[in-house]
């Protein structure tokens, strides 16, 4: 009867909730760095901010790459392009801006963006060779982007939805004003 009258009640269901929300904190105080991290949940991710100029540009010839081959250190779409040659290839063509070297070296630069301001043309890197920032793709917006990945040798359009990226995703890097 106790039971029934602790959960029963307006009264025990606010402490039922004080209750959680204390474990939630005090999980969140357990000091140290985790050795593994929680990937965003998909509605973390921006779906539909409006993007600068220069990102529209840079989605624009993001989808015009659609279908190129894919070449493991290939810079030109001619020859075939990977994930870093197609994202330099990018931005050099559609907004006149040099960002070059491995994907871990792009994310050095630029400004940091948090999920949730994700615009279209940011760059979003993951982990999917067992090495930090081992991919780079370029958001076009609705958590979807446009990457060169060595699976299936073509450019394409994959989403943040996918679990195989979502649990693989780091961090975004904008490289226009914001």
């Amino acid at each position: 009867m106790r039971q029934t009258i602790f959960f029963g009640t307006m009264a025990g269901t606010r402490r039922l909730a004080g209750l959680f929300l204390l474990l939630l904190a005090l999980a969140g105080c357990g000091g140290g760095k985790s050795l593994t991290r929680e990937p965003p949940a998909s509605g973390a991710f921006a779906r539909n901010l409006e993007a600068t100029q220069a990102g529209r540009e840079v989605v624009m010839y993001a989808l015009g790459l659609i279908g190129t081959g894919y070449r493991f250190g290939g810079k030109n779409p001619a020859a075939g392009l990977d994930c870093s040659g197609m994202v330099s290839y990018i931005y050099r063509q559609a907004a006149r801006h040099v960002l070059t070297g491995s994907a871990a070296d792009m994310a050095k630069k630029g400004r940091a963006v948090r999920p949730e301001q994700i615009r279209p043309g940011d760059l979003l890197f993951f982990n999917t060779q067992n090495r930090p920032r081992s991919h780079v793709a370029v958001y076009i917006g609705d958590l979807r982007f446009v990457h060169a990945p060595s699976s299936n040798g073509a450019v394409r359009i994959d989403s943040l939805e996918n679990a195989y990226y979502r649990l693989r995703f780091e961090e975004a890097r904008s490289y226009f004003g914001g």
